[in-house]
């Protein structure tokens, strides 16, 4: 469980995503200082073969940050990547699958398409591995629906 910002009038965070790098960039913004991002972690949720990494702002100097924010900070890295990054642990064959999906659709399908999509993938996917196929690929359920639809 996360912790709530121990400091919330002095730092906040930024999260965001970068279509171009594939990742989600989670940023420790100093309010005091009027910076932001002063420390950036960068989350790559495509490829599995790149890790996670974690930077200084180099033009903002040294910068004391407090041992229990810094611990927040981190906390919410350590989400993002079990969020952004659980599919990479499931089997290298499934891995691959998802992956293939994720390249082709871009991480979203359209009702139209799902229906020949799914059917190929009962045929090459075994049974107890599409709903994890499906979550991960497209954030559907095993139905084919989206986790909100009614």
């Amino acid at each position: 469980m996360i912790r709530p910002n121990p400091r919330p009038d002095a730092y906040a965070l930024t999260v965001l995503y970068s279509v171009p790098d594939e990742a989600w960039y989670v940023e420790l913004d100093d309010l005091m200082a009027g910076r932001r991002a002063v420390v950036t972690a960068i989350v790559p949720d495509e490829d599995p073969a790149r890790e996670p990494t974690v930077c200084h702002d180099p033009g903002s100097g040294h910068r004391d940050i407090p041992y229990d924010v810094m611990r927040w900070f981190m906390e919410h890295v350590e989400e993002e990547i079990r969020t952004s990054r659980a599919w990479m642990a499931l089997r290298p064959g499934i891995v691959e699958v998802i992956r293939a999906l994720r390249e082709e659709y871009l991480g979203g399908i359209g009702d139209e398409e799902l229906v020949p999509v799914l059917a190929g993938l009962r045929d090459t996917v075994p049974a107890a591995d599409l709903a994890d196929v499906l979550r991960h690929a497209f954030g559907r359920g095993p139905d084919g629906r989206m986790p909100d639809d009614a």
